[in-house]
C-alpha cells in the first residue's frame, strides 16, 4: 500500500488517510474505499487521498496545507454500517510502537509545526472478521455500501461545520 494519488496544481482543501489491509479480511475495507474514492471524477482536484496498512509518525506530513482530514478505518467494535465522529489530538502518544491511532496523528502534527491540526473526523466501517487470509464478509461489503454514499454526502460538502452537523446526526441514530 503507502499510495497517495498524485500531486495537482493546486492543493485541495480535503485529505483523506484510509487504513486497512487487504489480506486480513474485512480490514480490506480501507483499500476498498480507496480504490473507490479513486476511480471518482475529478477526484484528485477534490481530495488528496493517503493510504497505508496502519497510521505512523510520519503521516502527520500529510495534513499539511489541508482544512479538513477525514480518516477511514475498519472496526469490529463500531456501530453498523459505520460511526462518523469529531477527532481531536490525543495526548497519549507512543512513539514505541508503529502503530499510531488518528488521534494520536494530530498530536504529533501539533508537536511537530507548533499549530492545531486542521478540524479532523474518523469514518469507521463496521467490518465482522479480520482473520489473515480471509476475504470481505457479506456484512462488511454492505457496510462498505452504505458508507460510500455516506462518503459522497460528506465529500459534496467539504466544511467542519456541516462535517460536525452530520457528526450530530449519526450519534442522534445510534443513540450516542
Amino acid at each position: 500500500m503507502g499510495r497517495v494519488s498524485p500531486s495537482v496544481s493546486t492543493i485541495p482543501r480535503l485529505c483523506i488517510l484510509i487504513c486497512g489491509n487487504p489480506s486480513r479480511g474485512d480490514d480490506a475495507l480501507g483499500p476498498l474505499i480507496y480504490d473507490s474514492l479513486a476511480s471518482w471524477p475529478d477526484a484528485q482536484a477534490r481530495f488528496k487521498l493517503v493510504a497505508d496498512f496502519q497510521l505512523q509518525v510520519e503521516h502527520a506530513v500529510d495534513l499539511l496545507d489541508s482544512e479538513l482530514v477525514l480518516f477511514i478505518d475498519a472496526s469490529v467494535s463500531c456501530a453498523a454500517p459505520y460511526q462518523f465522529s469529531r477527532l481531536r489530538p490525543s495526548s497519549e502518544v507512543g512513539y514505541t510502537t508503529h502503530v499510531m491511532s488518528p488521534a494520536a496523528v494530530l498530536e504529533v502534527y501539533r508537536q511537530v509545526y507548533g499549530q492545531e491540526p486542521p478540524p479532523s473526523y474518523l469514518l469507521t466501517v463496521r467490518g465482522e472478521s479480520f482473520v489473515l487470509g480471509e476475504g470481505l464478509s457479506p456484512a462488511a461489503a454492505a457496510n462498505m455500501e452504505a458508507a460510500l454514499a455516506y462518503l459522497e454526502r460528506l465529500c459534496d460538502r467539504p466544511d467542519s461545520s456541516v462535517w460536525t452537523e452530520y457528526c450530530n446526526e449519526i450519534e442522534d441514530a445510534h443513540g450516542t
